[in-house]
C-alpha cells in the first residue's frame, strides 16, 4: 500500500502514480461523471492529467491524490489541492471527482474536508477555493459543506462557473 499523504475515516488520499491510469478512466470515460467537465478522457488525455499531477506534486508539493477506501484499498476516485487560475489569478483549488458507484455516500466531503484541514493546517493556505459549474447541484453541496461561500461567476471554456471560497482563520 502506497504511503498516504491524507487519513480520513473512510479513506486514504495517497499520490497518483502512472499505473492508476485504468482506475482513473473508470471516471474519465464515463459521460455522466465528466458531464461538467469539457468532455469524456481517452487514455492519452488522461496520461495528460497524471503527468500534469506529478508536476504539481514537483511544484507545488500538492496536487490531485487517489482516493481508495481504507478497509479494502479499493479505488474510489480523486481529491486534492491544485493550483487553478480564477480570472488571471492563481489561487488553489480543492477538487474532487469520483467514480459514480461512489456517488451519494460522502466520500467527496470527506475528502474535501480533509484537504481543505490539510490546506489550512499543514500548508498554512489562506485560502482555498472550488471552482464549479453552475449546473453541478452535487459539487455545490460538497463546497458548501465544506464551509465554502460562492465568491464570483465567470465564463471558462464556453461554461458559467462558480468560485466558492473559503478563508482560513
Amino acid at each position: 500500500m502506497a504511503t498516504p499523504v491524507i487519513k480520513t475515516d473512510r479513506m486514504i488520499l495517497r499520490k497518483m502514480k502512472r499505473t492508476d491510469l485504468p482506475y482513473l478512466m473508470e471516471i474519465f470515460s464515463d459521460p455522466e461523471a465528466m458531464r461538467f467537465y469539457r468532455s469524456t478522457k481517452t487514455n492519452e488525455q488522461a496520461e495528460d492529467w497524471i503527468s500534469w499531477t506529478l508536476g504539481n506534486y514537483r511544484t507545488y508539493g500538492v496536487g490531485l491524490w487517489i482516493a481508495e477506501e481504507k478497509a479494502s484499498g479499493r479505488f474510489l476516485g480523486q481529491c486534492g489541492i491544485t493550483p487553478q487560475d480564477t480570472g488571471g489569478v492563481t489561487e488553489m483549488e480543492i477538487g474532487y471527482l469520483f467514480a459514480r458507484r461512489e456517488w451519494g455516500k460522502g466520500y467527496a466531503t470527506e475528502a474535501a474536508l480533509a484537504c481543505k484541514d490539510y490546506g489550512f493546517t499543514s500548508l498554512n493556505y489562506r485560502k482555498l477555493v472550488s471552482i464549479i459549474n453552475v449546473h453541478n447541484l452535487a459539487s455545490i453541496r460538497v463546497a458548501e459543506k465544506v464551509g465554502m461561500k460562492k465568491e464570483k461567476t465567470f465564463h471558462r471554456a464556453g461554461n458559467m462557473m462558480n468560485i466558492y471560497a473559503i478563508i482560513n482563520g
